[in-house]
């Protein structure tokens, strides 16, 4: 027993990936793994792994760039391709190039708070400092976010995979823009857990999970 996956499992995770990643994993870990007792957590990046650094929790989904984690464990998942997204009546939908001023001119519209591809993304468009930035409208919900760049309020870059429904009815725009930056859906973990039986399965069954999810026809 001591080396199959038991006992409590406590994950974090970005919410975009919690809604349209993980759960054919979190099924798959709950049919072939009955004795594992899982708990998602979803909430910011940056909280994540610091809960994992603590011990709060055992390991954490998220979307950033590939670098070093002091004390941690990670593996890439998948390319996680960001979009640039408005409503069909937005100005910009009519546009065949866009620059970065007319970004910087226009209301932005965050799904998630905290999750590093917008620290990315304003660091890239010089925003940070920006006094005369236009509004930005922070949501912390992908749903509420698609529904307000939906009317019109304003655009959001977001994950391609949490609007593929809404850009192929029209409720959404794919903007002629690409982000000068790439970022991955990664697991990480504490470096002292690596042998933890849980941890291991849930690396390996997400390996396989996403990898067919990105390997489906759209």
């Amino acid at each position: 027993m001591n080396g199959e996956p038991h006992g409590k499992l406590v994950i974090g995770s970005a919410q975009s990936l919690t809604d349209y990643r993980l759960l054919p994993l979190i099924e798959y870990m709950c049919w072939r793994y009955p004795s594992v007792q899982i708990s998602l957590h979803s909430r910011n990046t940056q909280a994540n792994l610091a809960s994992v650094r603590e011990g709060r929790l055992d390991c954490t989904f998220f979307i950033g760039s590939i670098e070093p984690r002091e004390g941690l464990e990670t593996t890439v998942l998948c390319p996680e391709p960001l979009i640039m997204v408005a409503g069909p009546t937005h100005a910009l939908t009519r546009r065949s190039v866009i620059t970065e001023d007319e970004l910087r001119g226009s209301t932005l519209i965050r799904a998630e708070n905290g999750a590093s591809y917008y620290e990315q993304f304003e660091q890239a468009l010089g925003l940070q400092d920006n006094e005369s930035r236009s509004p930005v409208l922070a949501l912390d919900s992908i749903d509420a976010a698609k529904r307000a760049v939906a009317s019109g309020l304003g655009i959001s870059l977001v994950p391609e995979v949490t609007v593929a429904a809404e850009l192929a009815d029209g409720r959404l725009c794919r903007l002629p823009w690409v982000p000068p930056f790439r970022v991955y859906t990664q697991f990480a973990w504490r470096q002292d857990n690596s042998t933890n039986p849980s941890v291991t399965a849930l690396v390996s069954a997400a390996a396989q999970v996403v990898s067919e999810q990105v390997a489906a026809p759209a």
